[in-house]
C-alpha cells in the first residue's frame, strides 16, 4: 500500500483533481454524494436509469459550478455496466480515483412471501451491481495510484431491521465485500470501506417514515431521537475518500445516530 504522504501533492482535506463515479447520483443519498463529492473539488460522473430526472439534475449542477456529467445506466444489466464503466474510461483517460457504489432499492415483505423475481431484482439491482462494477473499475482505480471504493450499505446488513431479509442480505454481503477488497486490493493502493445509514431522510425511506409506526420506533429506539440527514452521510463518504482517510479500510461504519449500540435505550423526557 503507498506511503502515507503518496497522495500526488493533493491536500489531504481536499478532492482536487480527482475522478469519481457515482451510481444512481440524481436523488436521496447518491444526489448528496455528488454534491459532497463535486464541492471537495472532484470530477464526477454518475448514472440513472430515469434520463429526464439525469438531465435535469446535470443542468442544476453546471449552474452551481460543479464538474458533473452523467449517463443513463440500469445497474442491474450487465451489459449496461460494462457500457457505462466503458464510457467512464474514456471520459477520464482510464483513470478512477473513487468509486461510490450507491444504487440500491427494496421490496419490503415478510420472508415468505418473497418469490423469486423478487430475489433476482434485489440481489441484482443492490449486490451484483456493486460487485461487478467492482471488478470493471479495478483496472481504472488501480492506474490511479491512490484510490477508494465506498459501499453505501445499510445498519439492516448489521443488524436485523424490519425491512425486508433479501435487502438485508444484499447489505451484508457488501459489508463483507468491502472487507475482502480491502484485503485484496491494498497492493494495488485501493481502499475499500462500507457506510452503513439507518433511517435517511430519502425518497426510498419516504414510504416508511411517513407511516406513524415506524416513524416513532425510529424517533424511540436512536438515542439522537431523529431519522438522519442526507448530507450527514455524504460527509462520511467524502471522507473516506480523501487522502486524509489512506490508513481507513475493510471497515463497515454506522451512520445511524447510535441506532445500533442501543441495547435497551429509554427516550429523553
Amino acid at each position: 500500500m503507498a506511503e502515507a504522504d503518496g497522495n500526488g501533492g493533493l491536500n489531504r482535506w481536499s478532492l482536487e483533481g480527482m475522478t469519481a463515479l457515482v451510481t444512481g447520483g440524481t436523488k436521496g443519498l447518491g444526489h448528496a454524494v455528488v454534491e459532497e463529492l463535486a464541492e471537495l473539488g472532484a470530477t464526477v460522473h454518475t448514472c440513472s436509469r430515469n434520463e429526464a430526472e439525469l438531465n435535469k439534475c446535470i443542468h442544476e449542477w453546471e449552474i452551481k459550478g460543479f464538474k458533473v456529467s452523467g449517463s443513463v445506466c440500469d445497474a442491474s444489466s450487465r451489459a449496461e455496466r460494462e457500457k457505462l464503466m466503458s464510457n467512464v474510461s474514456s471520459l477520464f483517460n482510464g483513470k478512477l480515483n473513487i468509486l461510490i457504489n450507491n444504487v440500491g432499492t427494496n421490496v419490503m415483505k415478510p420472508t415468505l412471501e418473497y418469490n423469486e423475481e423478487d430475489f433476482s431484482f434485489l440481489m441484482a439491482t443492490n449486490f451484483e451491481s456493486a460487485y461487478h462494477l467492482s471488478q470493471l473499475a479495478h483496472p481504472l482505480l488501480k492506474t490511479s495510484g491512490a484510490a477508494s471504493i465506498v459501499f453505501m450499505s445499510s445498519v439492516a446488513g448489521v443488524v436485523s431491521v424490519e425491512i425486508g431479509s433479501i435487502y438485508a442480505v444484499t447489505k451484508g454481503a457488501m459489508n463483507q465485500l468491502a472487507k475482502n477488497l480491502a484485503c485484496e486490493w491494498a497492493r494495488d493502493n485501493i481502499r475499500a470501506n462500507s457506510v452503513a445509514p439507518w433511517a435517511i431522510k430519502t425518497p426510498l425511506a419516504e414510504p416508511y417514515l411517513s407511516d406513524e409506526k415506524f416513524s416513532e420506533e425510529v424517533r424511540f429506539r436512536t438515542p439522537m431521537g431523529r431519522a438522519g440527514e442526507p448530507k450527514e452521510v455524504s460527509s462520511l463518504v467524502a471522507f473516506l475518500c480523501m487522502p486524509a482517510a489512506s490508513y481507513i479500510t475493510g471497515q463497515t461504519i454506522c451512520v445511524d445516530g447510535g441506532y445500533t449500540v442501543n441495547g435497551f435505550f429509554f427516550p429523553r423526557t
